[in-house]
């Protein structure tokens, strides 16, 4: 959940936390077992609350503590959790500790951020590059004469993980929002948290792999694994946005299966066309990779990259249809950006309304509650509002319908909860497997009528056979 962009309670054009508790119905009528907000800490929101000031308050435009227990208590209520957004790999610059680290090279929380010394004729220290713009990671600080990293935004400041009292902070940091009753964590950059401590040139023909200390970034991941596990409940998780494109890589975020996350988001399937050879590849490579007790996370859709209904499926609602069919019925956990369960296509953002200095506004517009959208002049302008949940919860037909009735064939089957995967022999176009030991899916991805089993499918038509 974009919350920004959810359900606005106050009317002020911007989502908050009392407009998610007005809309818990809804997401309980869908099926929903938990929801992940984006982060709601206190930020100058340069890059829209991935730019922490605060990670013990909230940010006031969404509302307050007592607004976010409350919504924890009714969200439980309706066997709902929350978990939320945590951002370990930098700060705003905003944040107290940059603050005074910033002021002198001998200042208490100096080493609690990465800081190295130019070249020689003012270069910075070496060659690496920050994902936003694409320039040099390395910002100087005036007051030292030093430069600090920044992977991301100038304003967002690499914290130095290297530091034993960085760690030592955010195992606080985790106990805090744990003793508010969430469910655990979303990792922002979870797979790139701890820098090379040699600070080595990326060599040209490589990944940026060299940027992180992998073996050092598995063991926070599994001090971590330790805070969460202490509160003893086992819906307690950390799930991890593993922002890799190798699913061996992928796999060994999990650790031995029990030690490091439980869910690693798997980018190379969000990532893949809707076809059925290069799907069915990335999941039979991945469950081959996981670990034995491993759980895999899918996921079509998120706030960072272009809305699936319009990247994957070119607005086509049989197309729709089978990405979420696809998505609710695989081995593993699958995860919903609000709109894909209406089929919420990209959005053509105007210039002068572009708010993200990344360019993924387009994804991350408001949810339209009405035709006409239900917004009093939103922060993003909504688009076309013809799928909106009022229309689509009263259409048996609808994309939103579809989505309900898969929520709940998937928890009415232990098949489709816990069952094993076991990929089919099928017609060209048609990916079809078996779930457990009686349930079988087939979804024909061609624009040729396919027979699979005795049944006929249409072009781009799914079955769930049992």
């Amino acid at each position: 959940m974009y919350v920004r962009s959810f359900a606005d309670s106050d009317g002020d054009g911007v989502g908050d936390l009392r407009g998610v508790i007005d809309r818990l119905e809804y997401l309980d009528w869908l099926g929903v077992d938990a929801v992940w907000l984006s982060p709601i800490t206190v930020s100058p929101d340069r890059d829209w609350g991935y730019d922490v000031a605060d990670y013990r308050d909230v940010q006031p435009v969404f509302g307050s503590l007592a607004d976010f227990g409350e919504l924890v208590a009714r969200a439980r209520d309706r066997g709902m959790r929350i978990i939320v957004d945590l951002v370990p790999d930098h700060t705003s610059d905003r944040h107290r500790w940059f603050v005074d680290a910033a002021r002198s090279r001998t200042a208490p929380q100096r080493d609690w951020y990465i800081w190295a010394d130019p070249r020689p004729d003012g270069s910075p220290p070496n060659n690496w590059r920050s994902t936003f713009g694409k320039s040099s990671a390395w910002r100087l600080s005036p007051q030292t004469g030093q430069l600090y990293l920044h992977s991301f935004l100038p304003e967002q400041v690499d914290l130095n993980w290297w530091n034993p009292e960085v760690r030592d902070e955010f195992d606080d940091i985790m106990r805090f929002w744990l003793d508010h009753g969430v469910a655990g964590f979303r990792l922002d950059v979870a797979h790139a948290v701890v820098k090379d401590r040699a600070l080595r040139d990326v060599p040209a023909d490589d990944d940026k792999d060299v940027l992180v200390d992998l073996e050092e970034t598995y063991s926070v991941l599994r001090r971590w694994r330790g805070t969460v596990d202490a509160y003893g409940e086992p819906d307690r998780i950390l799930l991890g946005e593993t922002w890799v494109m190798d699913v061996e890589r992928l796999a060994r975020f999990y650790g031995r299966g029990r030690d490091q996350l439980h869910l690693a988001f798997n980018f190379p399937f969000a990532f893949s066309p809707l076809d059925a050879d290069a799907l069915a590849d990335v999941v039979e490579r991945t469950l081959d990779a996981l670990p034995q007790e491993a759980w895999p996370a899918w996921m079509l859709s998120n706030h960072d990259i272009p809305r699936m209904p319009t990247r994957m499926c070119g607005g086509d609602e049989r197309k729709i249809k089978c990405a979420l069919l696809l998505l609710l019925t695989l081995r593993g956990t699958a995860v919903l950006y609000q709109g894909d369960e209406l089929g919420l296509e990209q959005v053509e953002v105007p210039p002068d309304r572009l708010r993200d200095l990344a360019d993924r506004d387009g994804c991350r517009t408001p949810i339209p509650w009405t035709r006409g959208g239900g917004w009093i002049d939103p922060w993003l302008p909504l688009g076309d509002t013809a799928r909106n949940v009022a229309d689509e919860w009263r259409d048996p037909e609808s994309i939103l319908s579809f989505a309900r009735a898969l929520i709940r064939k998937r928890r009415a089957s232990e098949d489709l909860r816990s069952g094993t995967y076991e990929q089919l022999p099928a017609p060209e176009g048609v990916w079809a497997f078996r779930r457990g030991a009686a349930t079988v899916v087939a979804v024909n991805l061609s624009d040729q009528a396919r027979a699979f089993e005795g049944h006929e499918l249409r072009p781009w038509e799914g079955v769930v056979l049992e």
